[in-house]
């Protein structure tokens, strides 16, 4: 029973003392994700049809967590413009931003998009959503 009480504080001082180290292994830290937008158009609009169709972009970016809570970290809308105004694909409007704080086993980052087209009065909108992870290496094309 002696030998037990001497081992006994030190196995308890061993214990806390390796804690500490697994703790901090185990939980995951806030990461920074970057996220490379380009916009160009996926045609080339000469044709007459298209003289009077603008479209404009809306891109909204999101982190949503294990619960399914969203909240909404980057938002902007482009100016809309004639289609045959867009840049080609290899020269797109480019747009670089960084989310901070993103906890990797808790949240992931969702871009969603908007594109409205307008024709001589009449509109159509198109939904696209992309999550952004690290196979995608952050990189949302939108072809207009």
């Amino acid at each position: 029973m002696n030998k037990f009480l001497t081992w006994f504080p030190a196995l308890m001082v061993l214990g806390t003392v390796m804690y500490k180290p697994v703790k901090e292994a185990t939980e995951t830290k806030p990461v920074n994700k970057d996220i490379s937008f380009a916009v160009y158009k996926g045609s080339s609009y000469t044709s007459g049809i298209y003289d009077n169709t603008s479209a404009q972009v809306h891109i909204i970016v999101e982190k949503v967590n294990t619960k399914g809570e969203r909240a909404i970290v980057w938002d902007k809308t482009l100016d809309s413009k004639y289609v045959s105004q867009y840049p080609s694909a290899e020269n797109p409007l480019k747009q670089d931003i960084t989310i901070h704080n993103v906890n990797p086993k808790k949240e992931h980052v969702v871009v969603h998009y908007t594109l409205t087209y307008n024709s001589k009065g009449s509109e159509l909108q198109m939904e696209e959503g992309t999550i952004v992870n690290d196979s995608n290496s952050g990189k949302v094309d939108i072809s207009i």
